[in-house]
């Protein structure tokens, strides 16, 4: 199968899971077989321009811009998996493409101009709920009203108006929350295929043992929720913090003296060192629109999960059995010393939970009856307008 691959790579001083999801899914169809093309933009060389606020911000607001249609007609794809277009692909030129398209939804974007649905330290789905302008008011993107107007213009008219929303074949979803938050936004739900990501196996290294620290992995970023994980922590319960970001001075200033701050460790480091720890926490305070990656890593790893309720992480506990769920509102002392007992015996269910869900074999599958669902829809459509033609034929 010849399959493009169309993406907006964010820039390289915000390491982003979505660009890695991408990178690894391109290796892996090709793997599999596939010829795959990858039509990309990339943040970093684009932003060297000095216009270039103005430019995406005009791309964003009209949907029209710079659109890999001509060079995707001489390549004539079996099928086109677009990932991102934000803010570097304008979105009208979906409408022009004729053959079977697939789109995944790795974030809120459509329905949200901050993407996470998260505002002032809770939940916000304002704009989903028909606020248009909330996010203007509230300057959700990058804290400015004047940054967010492009965002909250594009999505004046609601999900169903979003160009790619609306021609897509298929919507991949990462999460069952996803999903149910798309439907919610009046996405068909028989359009929306939940296809979560995917993480390669390590070799057979020996694993080091098990050091008896807990492990946050992720970016110190206020939605991601460390700081107050960390004004909460039990002092005495080691815990090793994996990651760097613009809270990073307040995280060391709320931790007790049993945290440790690793800093941003390379991605393969990460994963070597993961059976090492006695299991991941995870403190998201947004709904997180996919599974994330550091989730699917800590399973091949063997760790068990202990996430906070609210997030995509937290249902997939739940669902799997993988680590318990906590409260905010509740202490974590009980809870973390119940962990300690049992998180043990969990270590071989994580694998298998991993190896029967997130493997890179499991993923080339589900993908593969995505695209095959989105070419019905095609071939349909087209004999749909070719008997429609007929008959107007017929009748004049």
């Amino acid at each position: 199968m010849k399959i493009a691959v169309v993406h907006s790579f964010y820039a390289s001083g915000q390491p982003s899971g979505e660009n890695v999801a991408v990178r690894d899914q391109v290796r892996a169809l090709r793997a599999a077989g596939h010829d795959v093309k990858l039509f990309a933009a990339h943040t970093d060389e684009l932003a060297r321009d000095p216009f270039y606020p103005l430019r995406a911000a005009a791309r964003v607001a009209s949907g029209r811009g710079h659109n890999p249609l001509a060079r995707l007609r001489m390549y004539a794809p079996d099928v086109v998996h677009v990932h991102n277009l934000f803010p570097n692909f304008g979105r009208s030129w979906v409408r022009e493409w004729q053959g079977p398209l697939v789109a995944t939804l790795h974030n809120f974007r459509p329905l949200c101009a901050a993407a996470t649905l998260y505002r002032a330290g809770a939940e916000c789905t304002l704009c989903l709920d028909g606020e248009r302008w909330a996010g203007v008011r509230h300057g959700c993107y990058r804290a400015s009203r004047v940054a967010t107007f492009p965002l909250s213009w594009a999505g004046r008219h609601g999900a169903a108006a979003d160009p790619l929303l609306a021609r897509a074949d298929q919507l991949i979803v990462l999460s069952a929350l996803s999903r149910r938050t798309y439907v919610r936004a009046g996405v068909p739900q028989e359009r929306l295929a939940l296809v979560p990501n995917f993480v390669r196996a390590l070799g057979h290294e020996v694993p080091p043992a098990p050091n008896g620290r807990w492990l946050v992995a992720a970016r110190l970023r206020a939605e991601k929720g460390v700081l107050e994980l960390l004004r909460q922590w039990p002092e005495g319960q080691p815990l090793d913090v994996a990651g760097d970001g613009e809270l990073l001075a307040a995280c060391k200033a709320a931790a007790p003296s049993s945290v440790r701050f690793l800093g941003h460790l390379d991605r393969d480091d990460l994963r070597r060192r993961m059976p090492s720890w006695r299991g991941l926490v995870f403190p998201s305070r947004w709904y997180e629109g996919a599974v994330p990656l550091v989730y699917i890593e800590g399973l091949a790893a063997g760790l068990p999960v202990i996430a906070f309720e609210g997030s995509a992480v937290a249902e997939a506990v739940r669902d799997s059995g993988t680590g318990f769920v906590a409260q905010w509102d509740k202490p974590l002392d009980r809870l973390l010393a119940e962990a300690v007992a049992t998180f043990p015996e969990l270590r071989a269910h994580c694998r298998h939970v991993y190896a029967s869900r997130f493997t890179e074999k499991a993923w080339t599958t589900r993908i593969g009856r995505t695209y095959e669902a989105a070419a019905r829809v095609t071939n349909r459509c087209i004999a749909g307008a070719v008997e429609k033609a007929a008959d107007e034929s017929t009748c004049s």
